[in-house]
């Protein structure tokens, strides 16, 4: 695996991230809470795995310029500025929401959690789309 292969792998990562953070919100409202646990620890070690991919492919490569032009354009800005801000936002607030689960303060950790799980799944989402509109669906182009 070389640089080129992060992007894609970044994107799965977030895809799968996404996947395990609706699969563990699905399980805590069945009040199936050691599924939810484990949806949830693997969601964090898949956005952590996705952290460090991420970091590894930019030290790398660097940036990568958007060659879209138009609406797209436009769109393509919006959604990578939220991601962006939501992304900074959001490690914090899903490491303080973790940390209380695991210390079993489970009343902070579902107030906490209505903010982060909305924020963690919207993150992981656009980062697919980012993907897709710098790279297309690979194999397609």
């Amino acid at each position: 695996m070389n640089a080129t292969d992060l992007p894609t792998l970044n994107a799965a990562l977030n895809l799968t991230s996404a996947v395990l953070l609706f699969a563990g919100w699905r399980q805590i409202r069945a009040g199936r809470r050691e599924a939810h646990r484990a949806c949830m620890i693997a969601a964090l070690v898949t956005s952590a795995l996705f952290l460090v991919s991420y970091l590894v492919y930019h030290f790398q490569v660097g940036s990568v310029r958007y060659t879209g032009q138009g609406p797209l354009r436009t769109l393509y800005f919006a959604i990578l500025l939220s991601h962006t801000i939501l992304a900074v936002v959001n490690v914090p607030l899903v490491l303080m929401t973790a940390t209380r689960a695991f210390r079993e303060r489970f009343a902070e950790h579902k107030r906490m959690a209505r903010w982060a799980l909305p924020i963690w799944f919207y993150v992981s989402v656009t980062g697919v789309v980012i993907y897709l509109m710098l790279y297309g669906l690979p194999g397609l182009g």
